[in-house]
């Protein structure tokens, strides 16, 4: 097992769970800038990131330049875990800003999940990871993009009560358009759509939602 020994890296490890500081103490500590792709979509590769500082958007794009955001990991969680059957990434993962993570081999996430209580944590979260695929591709699927797009507004908090508006920080245009898989023009014709109507209040790099959204627009 391979641990840190300054005490930099012992306070990251002290603010994770028990689970994940078990797991983190096995890898190599490594600092990334912004922008930096940890993870590529197809490549071959064996090794979790356990989160320390930072955050890492998990993703898909194409030669066309289109995206799709799966998910923002933060600190305190892991990510690239499904990678045990020895088979390709299924998805890509960049810092959004300078990131501290630990980054674990396959040999010692086995060793990790040797110990029944950390073995179930992993599951847990695997199926976590894979329930939240299966929503976002039933999204994808059932719902055009003005319903998408209610729902990516509603989860970050929330759907808005009369008479308590509320605000949702960090998020753009292009934002949500990569999380609802279209364009950033459309997203942002619905939302001035519904600003005209009373329903948001744009920002910058922020919306209010002012109140319920209407099921259909």
């Amino acid at each position: 097992m391979r641990t840190s020994t300054t005490a930099v890296h012992d306070r990251l490890f002290d603010a994770l769970s028990p689970a994940v500081r078990a797991l983190a103490v096995r890898g190599m500590v490594r600092s990334y800038r912004k922008n930096t792709v940890l993870v590529s979509e197809g490549e071959a590769g064996d090794s979790t990131f356990v989160l320390l500082t930072g955050r890492v958007q998990i993703y898909s794009n194409d030669a066309f330049g289109h995206e799709i955001v799966y998910d923002i990991v933060k600190a305190g969680d892991y990510f690239a875990e499904m990678n045990l059957d020895g088979g390709p990434r299924t998805a890509s993962a960049m810092t959004l800003e300078a990131s501290v993570c630990s980054v674990v081999d396959a040999p010692e996430v086995r060793a990790h999940l040797s110990h029944p209580p950390y073995a179930n944590e992993f599951m847990a979260h695997v199926t976590r990871r894979a329930r939240d695929a299966t929503i976002q591709a039933r999204e994808l699927a059932l719902k055009d993009v003005y319903g998408r797009v209610v729902s990516t507004l509603e989860s970050q908090h929330g759907p808005a009560s009369a008479g308590t508006p509320i605000t949702l920080l960090s998020i753009t245009h292009q934002t949500i358009a990569s999380r609802v898989g279209a364009s950033r023009e459309m997203v942002s014709r619905l939302l001035k759509d519904l600003e005209r109507g009373g329903y948001v209040a744009l920002g910058v790099r922020q919306i209010t939602l002012m109140r319920k959204l209407p099921a259909r627009w």
